[in-house]
C-alpha cells in the first residue's frame, strides 16, 4: 500500500509541478505584454518628463507599499486622532467665539455703561445674555445720560 500512494504522490506533485511552470510561463508573457500605466504614459513618454522622476516615484511608491503593509496599527490610529481632531474642531471654535465675544461685551459694558451696584457675577451673566442675542445691556443707563 505504501508504495502505491507513493507512486501517487509523486505523478500529482510532477502534475502540479508542470501545470505550475505552464502557469508560469503563461504570466511571463502576460507581464512582458502588458502596457504601460496611464499617468506612466502621459506624464514620461507624452510629456517627456525626466526618468529619474519616474525611478523616484517608483521608489517612494514601494517604500510606501511596504509601510503601509507592515505599519497599519499606526496608520489607523494617526488617521483615528485626525478625525477625532477634525470632528472636534467647530465646537472648539464655537467655544472660543462665544468666550471672546462674552470678553468683549464686559469691557463694552465696563467702560460705557453706569455700573455701580452691579457685581461681577452679575456683569458675567449680562455680557453672556447679549452674546446670546438678549438685550438686557440696553437696560443699563449710559454714562453719558
Amino acid at each position: 500500500m505504501s508504495k502505491k500512494e507513493t507512486t501517487n504522490h509523486r505523478d500529482v506533485r510532477n502534475q502540479n509541478y508542470e501545470a505550475k511552470k505552464m502557469n508560469n510561463s503563461e504570466n511571463f508573457m502576460k507581464k512582458k505584454d502588458k502596457d504601460l500605466p496611464w499617468w506612466v504614459e502621459l506624464l514620461f513618454v507624452q510629456i517627456g518628463l525626466p526618468d529619474k522622476l519616474l525611478i523616484k516615484i517608483l521608489k517612494a511608491k514601494k517604500t510606501s507599499k511596504d509601510y503601509i503593509k507592515n505599519d497599519k496599527k499606526s496608520i489607523i490610529i494617526f488617521f483615528f486622532v485626525i478625525t477625532t481632531l477634525a470632528y472636534f474642531y467647530p465646537v472648539i471654535k464655537h467655544a472660543k467665539n462665544k468666550l471672546d465675544c462674552e470678553a468683549i461685551a464686559k469691557n463694552y459694558i465696563i467702560k460705557n455703561k453706569n455700573i455701580i451696584g452691579i457685581n461681577n457675577r452679575e456683569l458675567k451673566m449680562i455680557s453672556t445674555n447679549f452674546c446670546y442675542g438678549g438685550e438686557e445691556i440696553y437696560e443699563i443707563e449710559n454714562l453719558k445720560n
